[in-house]
């Protein structure tokens, strides 16, 4: 079973920030990191989960209606006591160059099933490209034109099809030609032998900082043996030992 770090180690530290991406990049065995990208209004591809800035930091409002300038004013509250910002996709992969260089994967989710974000697959492929780093990347998102659209820029480019469920995932994964299922732990509802062969990343509602870990870890012998290959978790570090 391959252990992904979603959103980062996003159960020791806030979701989605370089700390958390700077955490799982150390742990040894880790397939890859999870993250999400958004447009700001001036068109920067920022790393953030959720279409508003509500929930992450101190601010009030789409991240579609902040510049980068006004975004990075924002804060996020860290375990210290001291405060950081959402992060850019640049910033991220200045970060991990090094680690995806020696074959740590990273999954870059496209946010754009609720906000069309126009270009954002043309911008961040060209980003990907100039740094060299196509082997590095998977892309996934909700919204099949997203997958589509990334194959038509770079038909070698390695996608993921997020869906509930698993058969849903399988359905838009034939349409776009997406290369893995990426559904909720809870939609496996194909069987094994059908999933023989193919990659699937599962996801889950697990808890996020600083709420408290579930005190009973994933199966992943179980979700093995119902053909997952691979499992996005908030805590990586706890099926894997510390780099």
């Amino acid at each position: 079973m391959r252990i992904w770090a979603h959103r980062g180690c996003s159960l020791r530290f806030p979701e989605n920030t370089l700390t958390a991406f700077e955490a799982a990049s150390k742990i040894e065995g880790l397939a890859g990191i999870e993250l999400d990208v958004q447009f700001t209004s001036d068109k920067e591809i920022v790393v953030c989960h959720d279409e508003k800035v509500d929930r992450t930091t101190d601010g009030i409002g789409k991240i579609q209606s902040f510049s980068l300038k006004e975004l990075k004013k924002l804060k996020i509250a860290m375990p210290d006591n001291s405060f950081t910002s959402i992060p850019t996709i640049r910033e991220v992969l200045d970060l991990l160059e090094s680690r995806l260089r020696e074959g740590l994967l990273l999954n870059i989710e496209l946010k754009t099933n609720i906000i069309r974000y126009q270009g954002l697959e043309q911008k961040l492929l060209a980003e990907i490209e100039r740094r060299g780093l196509n082997e590095s990347i998977v892309y996934s998102s909700f919204w099949s034109d997203s997958v589509k659209l990334v194959k038509e820029i770079n038909p070698a480019a390695k996608t993921g099809m997020l869906a509930g469920i698993l058969s849903e995932c399988m359905r838009w994964a034939e349409r776009n030609n997406a290369d893995a299922l990426h559904p909720h732990i809870s939609g496996l509802d194909l069987s094994p032998d059908v999933l023989a062969g193919k990659v699937v990343r599962v996801w889950n509602s697990e808890p996020l900082f600083p709420e408290k870990p579930w005190k009973q870890p994933l199966e992943l012998a179980r979700l093995s043996a119902l053909g997952v290959t691979d499992v996005f978790t908030n805590e990586p570090e706890r099926y894997l030992q510390h780099g």
